[in-house]
This record gives structure tokens, sequence and C-alpha cells, in this order.
């Protein structure tokens, strides 16, 4: 039931305000001209807007294009190929006064062309005859609505605009209060059923998704056997796959992937009850099981999860069935699940995202896209700030430096309530930040059950590292390693071993927390112990605040480095004994660490995936 997020593009400044208008309604990333929209100011910027928005199409992307319609067309022209299988594209003026669906208007366009003019107080310029003719897209029905002979739609929709008229035969009131030419003598009939039902040129099926899957399976269940398990059951009872609406189970499965490939399978949402709330269906379960009740605390998890879901209204339609590891039943409710009418609760998500220094420019843009799909945020106080607009509308969770455990077991903890929750970390979330934090209390336990079973992503960002370093030019460019100075969770031992091997190693260094308040005598012992090691004129970085306002770059040797030129946010960066320093024209300085290609006539030069 959901929805790929759409891409707004601007060609320049003049669409911004409408492209951010339009993604603070309803979703979406900006994507921005390079040449003519500044860094920054769009979520992520492209060279070519004819490649970009082809390859956008190509991958199935909506596309809104805050642009001439017919530049857009035009721009999308070599990739027009394929009617059954284009995403849906809308123009919009730059000055939100016109939104046209110009592609896809029954994958979607339309719909979307409707929202979007909808936020601007418009009416969308739809153009599909039976979306004008009657005010309803047959072969685009709701969601909640499954249509089970989608071949059969543009000639059955020809027929009607052609002057046949249509019997309803079913309850459904998106049909009902369209302008179909309704007649009870009619020769064209749509009919609306949970069961199979091949349908044929004159007569549409519709599949209402009322149909509630309940899971039970063993732990580490194959998959495809209760997938199997699944589809068997409604083709014995002669139900629909259409017709599911959701698949649910015990809250103890949450994190068990056979349940979840069935739900992917139907394209439906994966929800789940505590043991509690199912027990309390006990005096409707069909084969209740003492068995059951001993190990989970209830006597049913399928046909009890089935009939949590539909309600008390609903019932039980197909008791339950079972496989070698997997059981399988099937309620029905009187009505479809809607978003907003979902049963039990889904399982919660963490994303572990990394913002980057602070700027929007070097945030990327799956992060961006994480942070805007939370429901919630956790984070360092400074970080959330750091997000401005994209933070408004979501619960914010602010923490201390210093309470970095707390933090990241409360951003789990709201995850295991089925909440979809943002980690956000400053730099990259997996350098010496918190994702390692994430998977360590996993691995020691002592979370609730409802937060060790939560999905997690880790979203790569811009470390500190990687800032310097491009400010400065390359000093990374070739063997290099980070070591972190700050003794509170590393014995200053270790810290110092570790000094004395990268020195003997002759690698470039990257020195996180140099100093603090208290600690000034660390980053003094390490240019020493460096100084054994490679030339006092050894190029040293100093970053401070990069990405932000206030942001200084200077490149100093190792014998004049002196602790008090550095504070809590400035990034070191001691060079080899190769590493060297060059000045362009216009008289900046660069450090760079060479590998060695000029030496070797022909080499071909690696990126950083290997040589």
């Amino acid at each position: 039931m959901s929805a790929v997020e759409p891409a707004i593009i601007i060609l320049s400044e003049a669409g911004l305000s409408v492209a951010r208008a339009v993604a603070q309604s309803i979703g979406g990333t900006v994507h921005g001209a390079r040449k003519r929209v500044g860094a920054g100011k769009a979520d992520l910027l492209f060279d070519d807007a004819g490649d970009h928005l082809r390859a956008l199409y190509g991958a199935g992307t909506p596309i809104i294009g805050v642009m001439a319609s017919g530049a857009l067309v035009r721009l999308l022209a070599p990739a027009l190929a394929d009617k059954s299988a284009e995403p849906p594209v809308i123009a919009i003026a730059d000055d939100g006064s016109a939104v046209v669906p110009l592609l896809g208007g029954h994958r979607g366009a339309n719909d979307l062309a409707r929202r979007v003019a909808a936020a601007f107080g418009i009416k969308a310029a739809i153009t599909t005859a039976g979306d004008v003719r009657f005010g309803v897209a047959l072969d685009a029905p709701p969601a909640v609505y499954a249509l089970g002979n989608p071949e059969h739609a543009a000639g059955f929709m020809a027929d009607l605009v052609a002057g046949h008229s249509v019997r309803l035969d079913g309850a459904a009131d998106w049909l009902s209060g369209s302008g179909l030419p309704f007649a009870s003598d009619a020769d064209r009939r749509i009919t609306i059923t949970d069961k199979a039902d091949p349908g044929a040129a004159d007569r549409l099926v519709y599949h209402p998704r009322h149909l509630a899957l309940g899971i039970g399976c063993e732990r580490g269940c194959d998959p495809d056997e209760a997938l199997s398990l699944a589809r068997s059951t409604l083709v014995e009872a002669g139900f629909a796959e259409g017709a599911v609406g959701v698949v649910v189970s015990l809250d103890l499965k949450a994190d068990e992937a056979a349940v979840h490939k069935v739900a992917a399978h139907f394209g439906v949402p994966a929800r789940f009850f505590d043991a509690a709330t199912l027990e309390a269906e006990t005096p409707r379960l069909a084969n209740p099981s003492d068995i059951v009740f001993a190990e989970v605390g209830c006597h049913g998890v399928a046909e009890g999860a089935a009939l949590a879901a539909v309600g008390s209204k609903g019932k039980l339609a197909v008791e339950k069935r079972k496989s070698a590891r997997a059981t399988c039943a099937v309620g029905r409710a009187p009505e479809p699940f809607t978003d907003d009418r979902l049963p039990g609760r889904p399982r919660g998500h963490l994303a572990v995202v990394g913002i980057g220094p602070g700027s929007d420019a070097w945030r990327s843009p799956e992060v961006t896209a994480m942070v805007r799909g939370a429901t919630d945020l956790v984070g360092y106080s400074l970080y959330l700030d750091l997000l401005g607009a994209l933070a408004d509308g979501k619960a914010r969770h602010d923490f201390d430096l210093g309470r970095e455990e707390d933090r990241v077991r409360h951003a789990m903890e709201l995850a295991g309530q089925g909440r979809d929750v943002a980690l956000v970390c400053s730099g990259d979330a997996g350098i010496y930040a918190m994702a390692t934090l994430v998977f360590e209390l996993l691995d020691r336990g002592g979370l609730s059950d409802g937060a060790m079973r939560i999905g997690i992503d880790v979203a790569p960002g811009i470390s500190a590292l990687q800032g310097a370093a491009a400010r400065a030019g390359a000093p990374l460019g070739h063997d290099f390693c980070t070591i972190s100075l700050s003794d509170l969770l590393t014995p200053w031992e270790d810290i110092q071993r570790r000094v004395r091997a990268a020195g003997e190693g002759d690698f470039v260094i990257a020195f996180y927390n140099p100093v603090s308040k208290k600690r000034r005598t660390q980053l003094a012992w390490a240019r020493d112990e460096l100084l054994r090691h490679r030339p006092a004129d050894t190029p040293v970085v100093l970053a401070t605040n990069l990405g932000r306002s206030g942001e200084a770059v200077r490149i100093v040797p190792l014998g004049e480095l002196q602790v008090d030129d550095v504070d809590m946010l400035t990034v070191v960066i001691v060079g080899s004994s190769d590493t060297r320093v060059v000045a362009t024209g216009d008289g900046r300085q660069w450090a760079y660490t060479p590998r060695g290609y000029a030496g070797k006539r022909g080499t071909q030069i690696a990126g950083d995936s290997g040589p």
C-alpha cells in the first residue's frame, strides 16, 4: 500500500519554493541542476537534466517537474516506450499556478496531480477521458481494492465512453458515488468480490482488501514454506490473493523472515499483536491449543491474529491450516483495511543515519529520505538542529553529550514500540558514532523484547575525515588510518601503542577527539612521537567546523603544530613522509599524498574500491 517517494525536479532556483512546498505537503526529494541551483538548496544535485530524468524514469521513480510541460516531455522522450511500465510524471508551473499529469495517468499520476494541486488550492489539469467524464479511473482503483483483470480495463472504459451502461454487483462507495452510467439492464458489469474470479471483457472484477492472513511459524521457518502455505490456503478456500489486506501474527514473530516474505508477496503490511490480545480471542478460536499456550501465552497464533485483525464484527473465514513448520488462517473484516485503520502494530524500524558535518549539501539523499520517513528523531541537540526544516513535524528526543548509551537505548526502545526512528549522528554513523553501540546493545542484551526485534538500517554519511581531506586537497591518497585520542573509552596505553604503530608504518593519520577542555597533553605527545618517524615539515591539516558557519582549514608543518591551535571541533590529519604541499595560481595551498601513479607509465588510476 506504500508508494515510491517522488523526485521533485527543478532546473533553477525559481522553482525552489514550489518544490519545497510540494515536498512538505506530499513528501519527496528535491533534485536540482548543479549549474543553476546553489549548494545546500536541493537535496540532490545533478549535472545533465536529460540523463538524470531518464534514469529516474527507468527506475520507476515518480517525477514531479517544476518546469514547462513541453520541456519535461522533450527531456524524457528518448525513454518513452512501454506505456504499461511508465511511472507517474507531472509538471508544475514554477509559480504553482498549474499542475498537469503528463504520463502514467492511471498509474498514479492523476491522483498525484490532485494531491499536489490541493496543496496549492487549485484543480489539476486532468485530461484522461474516463476521469474527466465519470470522475473515476477504472484501471487505477483505490489502494484498498485490487483489479482482478486489468487486461480488460482499457476496453471496458472505452465501451462506457462510447455509450454502454454498467451494473454494479456488490458494494463499493468509490464506484457507486462516481459518475459511471449505471443501469439495471446494463450490458456491462462490475463485480465486487473477495473470491477468485477471472472476469471478462464485459465484466471487471474488483477485490476489496478485507482479508487478514494470520501466520504462525516456528523460529527460523523457511519463508518459502510459509508463503506456499498461505497461497494454498487461499486457493483451497476460493479466495483471491488481491483480497488480502494485511498479514498478522504474534509480536514474538515481528522479526521472522517468513512472516515478512508473505506480506511482501501480497504487497500488504505485516502487523503484530501481543499474547494477551490474541488470548482474548480464545472463545472465537476454532482450534485452541494448550501446547501453543504453554509456548507463547495464547491458545492460537494464526487464528487468534486473524480474528484480532478483523475485530468483533469480522469472522474467521478459514480455520487454521498447517505445514511442517507454519500455520495459516484467514479472517474477513466487514470493510477493507485502510492505512489509518490497520490493526496491531508494525515491526519497529531504526535508521542509524550520518548527516555529515552538517551542511545540507553533504547529506546524502538516502539519509534525507530516512529522516523524512521517520516518526521520531533521536540525537544530540546540535545534530537535530542541523536538520533544519527536515525535522519539522517529528517527535524530537534530545540528549546531551555524554549520554550516548541512553540515547541509543531510547531510540531502540521507541522502535520496539512499532515506531520509525532515526538515530541522528554527525559525520558517518559507523565512524566513532552510534551505529556500533546499536549492535553492541543487541549483542549484550538487556533490551525489551520489542527492541530486540526491530528492523535496522545504517546509512553512510560524509565523515569529518573525508570532509577535511576534500577541503585540504588529497592527503588520503595513500594508506591512512584513524585514531581517537580520547581516553574516556580507550586506555591511554592502547592509544599510545596505536600511534607508535602508525608512526612506524608511515600511515597518514586522522586524529579524532584531539583535545578537550580537560585533555591537553595527548595531541602534544602524539606530535612528538610522530616527529621520531617523519620530517618536521610533514604537512598537517587542521579543519574546524567543516561544512558549517565558521569553517576554517589550515595546513601547518608537524614541527609547528600547537595544541592551542586545535579545539574539540577540529579534525587533525597528519601526513606521511610522502605527503606534499602544492600551491595553485590563486595562492591556495593543497596537501596531497602521492600513490606513485606518475612514476608508472600507462597506469590506470583506480578509485577507492581498490586497484
